[in-house]
């Protein structure tokens, strides 16, 4: 356990992070399933809201940048078939 005060607020500020980061990740995960299921012009216009919380996720080092250029590439690649 921890035993410098410092230490115990940098472990309760990394689990609120990581909670806020779980969900966005989360959030991202079901709305690139979302639009990938969604043939209709539906899709097409949630596709830039997308890509911007794709990049969010990439600037805060939640998800790898090639990750974040894969997913990006599969969600043009739809949308333009």
């Amino acid at each position: 356990m921890a035993n410098h005060k410092s230490t115990k607020k940098r472990i309760r500020s990394t689990k609120v992070r990581q909670e806020g980061n779980k969900y966005l990740h989360k959030t991202v995960r079901n709305a690139m399933r979302g639009a990938l299921s969604d043939s209709s012009k539906e899709g097409e216009k949630k596709t830039p809201k997308i890509i911007s919380m794709i990049d969010k996720l990439e600037k805060r080092n939640v998800i790898h940048k090639n990750k974040a250029a894969r997913l990006k590439s599969k969600l043009m690649k739809k949308k333009s078939s």
